[in-house]
């Protein structure tokens, strides 16, 4: 019988090692909250992560981790999700690592849709290395690589994700334990790749990068809170809703109760990822910020494809071994 576990027991014996204050604490805490109510082995999990500040997790995890190289998280992942199916496999991994060094490898998990859960900790700029732009630091910010200000357009995790073909995508912030708990009991249940982008400050560099979006006193009219089937409707009163006109969503006031009906009703389910895109790439000032699952569709899994390749292989192969294959045909005995 499988004993009950607590986050306690998911807390290693070593020393956790950020700034005080970095959102990175919370993220580590609510990881051992959900290990804790996944009703599995300690045995049966394993947490991956490449380079950076968030890379540091898997020490301070009580299951098997590895921390591998810079940007080959996913591709890591991957291969240990193929060799043992049986295992719950987990991510963590920075805007830096992720995106930039490990872009390539993020996109083909994206599109191969593995089962494994990727989390994303979007602080907006590399931490650990002390200041350089990352491929998320906003136009404009000056960093120890761009004095001036960014050139550069950053990259919006979700439009990437889904464009590359992702299943499962979420955004919450490291403000928000009760949804970031509840996203990941979600991104656990689901079969395929999960992508959890978290807004996640870093008190030394950018300090209050996401304050607009998650500030006690602007996150109600800043960002938007997507369930599955309710309409989307936002703000202190919830007095702003979505809706669309013709292929764009735009924002639009809600006086009365009528005007829920024009309202856009969320389905993260659906197949078509038009939708959840544009959701994905909104952005304050024009829009709110959603938050929540944005995407959530079930689709056959890469493990599972390979795997019953492998089988059907096995089953149709002509030689039961190595040793038949050698000794099939025309075969000489050298004395």
């Amino acid at each position: 019988m499988q004993t009950e576990l607590t986050k306690k027991d998911f807390e290693s014996d070593q020393l956790v090692r950020w700034c005080p204050g970095c959102g990175d604490y919370m993220i580590l805490a609510i990881i051992q909250k959900v290990f804790a109510q996944l009703n599995r082995r300690k045995e049966d999990l394993v947490v991956i992560s490449g380079i950076g500040c968030s890379s540091r997790l898997p020490y301070y995890m009580d299951t098997y981790g590895i921390h591998s190289i810079h940007g080959r998280a996913a591709a890591v992942a991957t291969g240990l999700k193929l060799a043992n199916p049986k295992l719950n496999t987990w991510v963590v991994t920075g805007d830096g690592d992720s995106l930039a060094i490990g872009g390539n490898h993020f996109i083909h998990a994206a599109r191969r849709n593995t089962d494994m859960n990727v989390v994303i900790f979007n602080n907006r700029i590399y931490g650990m290395t002390k200041g350089q732009t990352s491929p998320t630091t906003p136009e404009g910010l000056k960093t120890k690589t761009s004095p001036e200000g960014s050139y550069e357009k950053p990259f919006n995790i979700g439009e990437l994700a889904i464009g590359a073909g992702v299943t499962f995508f979420a955004r919450v912030s490291d403000k928000d334990p009760k949804l970031l708990e509840d996203v990941m009991m979600q991104a656990n249940a689901h079969k395929g790749t999960s992508v959890i982008e978290v807004l996640q400050n870093c008190v030394i560099f950018t300090d209050g990068i996401h304050e607009e979006i998650t500030g006690r006193e602007t996150k109600d009219n800043n960002q938007v809170l997507l369930e599955h089937g309710k309409p989307m409707i936002y703000g202190k009163d919830q007095k702003f809703g979505l809706k669309l006109n013709g292929l764009r969503v735009t924002k639009v006031p809600v006086y009365v109760d009528d005007d829920i009906n024009d309202i856009l009703v969320h389905d993260p389910t659906s197949e078509e990822t038009q939708l959840h895109i544009a959701l994905a790439k909104m952005q304050i000032p024009d829009f709110p910020v959603a938050m929540g699952v944005i995407r959530k569709h079930e689709t056959t899994t890469f493990d599972e494809k390979v795997h019953a390749a492998i089988a059907q292989a096995e089953q149709n192969r002509s030689y039961k071994s190595i040793q038949n294959l050698f000794e099939s045909g025309n075969t000489w005995e050298i004395k």
